[in-house]
């Protein structure tokens, strides 16, 4: 069943820019990692100031959850930005260590509250194919987030390193955007909840189903970052340069865009099952590639993979959490898929510490991958997708 929506252009928009707030915790530091943690005073482990929102979005994305089953979506969104905003900016003002770690931490609860709450909107306002799409639409602004702050942070930072925190500011234009473009209520018809709530009610109480999309959530992110966050290191031991290095992260976010834009075109043609074990395929032919050759042309290759798999893996599996979720239990599913996103994303960080090398790393997960795109069509969550897409 699809419900046409009654929101505005600019209230599609608005929802779409908010999701953008997700990738920009780490994009809007990490060109200027090094000036920008000499500035803070926070130099033994800069790195961390990417790494720890992930952390406090694992900590507190349950509390967003709670709190947007009591007092609904839009008022968790705003209170998230405005919190966000508040945050992300003032850690200008701080120095040491533990004052700068707890500032990120919290950063991270809330752009966790963004993410879970302002999905839980798009759930308001859109129902079946045309939220799909709209779910798509979600994943490829994250991506094209990306490219963005990536390079007007880096363009900040030349300025000045404390400049680079005003990406955050965008936060607050968020806020007055929902406050007019996007209503407190929706105007979705009664007949569609109710038709939703039955469709989703055998599945939506079953544990089982969200800890299986939890699951492939988490094992998609950290598939997709183990290469995001190794591929410096990797392509530069293969003597390629940083301008190089920059254009390949670029690709594979371009392409995730595109692989997000006609997730709706394949699920309707080979199903959500499927696609979602062909996105893991993805992951694996990537892994391979990255771990086995050095040519400029199998790199291109790789990441083509790479970034199809997410693009495929992860607005799919959001999609899922929505739709086998009630209306009282919707908040809290969506806020354990931020944990788990993030959770992924964290989970990367202790590459660095395996005494593997990378072309080895690149092939055992590429072997995960294989496994786990086989084993899709094996589990309760591949049955869940069989009753989404009758």
């Amino acid at each position: 069943m699809n419900i046409s929506n009654n929101l505005s252009r600019t209230g599609e928009f608005t929802l779409l820019l908010c999701a953008t707030l997700t990738i920009m915790v780490g994009a809007a530091v990490a060109p200027g990692l090094i000036p920008i943690a000499e500035g803070l005073y926070f130099t033994e482990y800069p790195s961390l100031l990417i790494t720890l929102p992930a952390l406090g979005a694992i900590v507190f994305a349950h509390f967003f959850g709670r709190w947007i089953d009591k007092h609904g979506a839009r008022k968790t969104l705003l209170f998230s930005l405005w919190s966000y905003c508040v945050v992300g900016v003032s850690v200008v003002l701080l120095s040491g260590e533990a004052a700068v770690a707890a500032n990120r931490i919290i950063l991270g609860g809330f752009a966790a509250g963004v993410m879970a709450s302002g999905t839980a909107l798009i759930s308001q306002w859109y129902d079946g194919e045309a939220r799909l799409k709209m779910i798509a639409k979600q994943g490829m602004a994250i991506e094209l987030g990306g490219v963005i702050f990536l390079f007007i942070g880096g363009l900040l930072a030349q300025v000045h390193w404390k400049a680079a925190f005003l990406l955050y500011g965008i936060a607050a234009v968020c806020a007055f955007l929902i406050i007019f473009s996007v209503p407190s209520k929706s105007k979705l018809s009664v007949s569609k909840v109710s038709a939703s709530r039955t469709k989703v009610e055998h599945t939506a109480t079953n544990p089982t189903s969200i800890k299986s999309i939890l699951s492939f959530a988490i094992c998609a992110m950290i598939l997709f970052f183990s290469m995001v966050v190794s591929l410096p290191q990797h392509l530069e031991a293969l003597s390629y340069s940083e301008a190089q290095i920059g254009y390949i992260l670029s690709y594979i976010s371009l392409v995730a865009v595109f692989a997000a834009l006609i997730l709706p075109r394949v699920v309707k043609a080979i199903t959500e099952k499927r696609t979602l074990s062909l996105s893991f395929l993805c992951f694996g032919a990537a892994l391979l590639i990255f771990g086995m050759f050095s040519e400029i042309q199998t790199i291109i290759l790789a990441a083509t993979f790479a970034g199809g798999g997410f693009g495929l893996s992860i607005p799919l599996l959001n999609h899922a959490t929505v739709e086998i979720s009630q209306e009282g239990n919707r908040g809290r599913n969506l806020s354990y898929f931020a944990m788990a996103v993030f959770a992924g994303q964290f989970f990367t960080s202790i590459i660095d510490f395996l005494p593997l090398n990378l072309n080895l790393v690149f092939l055992i997960f590429s072997a995960v991958a294989v496994c786990i795109s086989i084993g899709t069509f094996l589990t309760t969550f591949a049955s869940t997708l069989d009753t989404n897409s009758d």
